[in-house]
């Protein structure tokens, strides 16, 4: 599966051919997780509204919840204003992040308004 030309085009790749992926929970806004994508990873999650990332540490496509169950169901992506990060806001089912919590960021907080 090819990515289309015209987005491929505006795409800001890193040194390893890959763009962010951040993806965000429809209902909620909360931010859930960030992997990455190269571009026949945004081009099946364009064409499938499964998100579908590439793993660094295994050189292959996953898709989200394929073997876990937790799935992302992509209601929309959105390219960011450099090209090199794109939003996914996805229905979630179950847990977003590996560790088995619902976002990667339920953990260390380094800063907080203690307003």
């Amino acid at each position: 599966m090819s990515l289309d030309p015209a987005i491929a085009a505006r795409l800001k790749r890193n040194e390893a051919g890959l763009v962010a992926a951040i993806a965000q929970e429809r209902g909620s806004g909360d931010v859930l997780m960030m992997a990455w994508m190269d571009d026949e990873a945004l081009a099946r999650t364009l064409a499938t509204r499964k998100a579908t990332y590439f793993s660094r540490s295994r050189q292959q496509l996953w898709v989200k919840g394929e073997t876990s169950g937790h799935t992302q169901y992509v209601h929309e992506v959105r390219l960011d204003c450099d090209g090199d990060t794109v939003l996914l806001l996805v229905d979630q089912e179950g847990a977003a992040c590996h560790t088995g919590t619902h976002t990667c960021w339920d953990g260390d907080v380094l800063l907080t308004d203690q307003t």
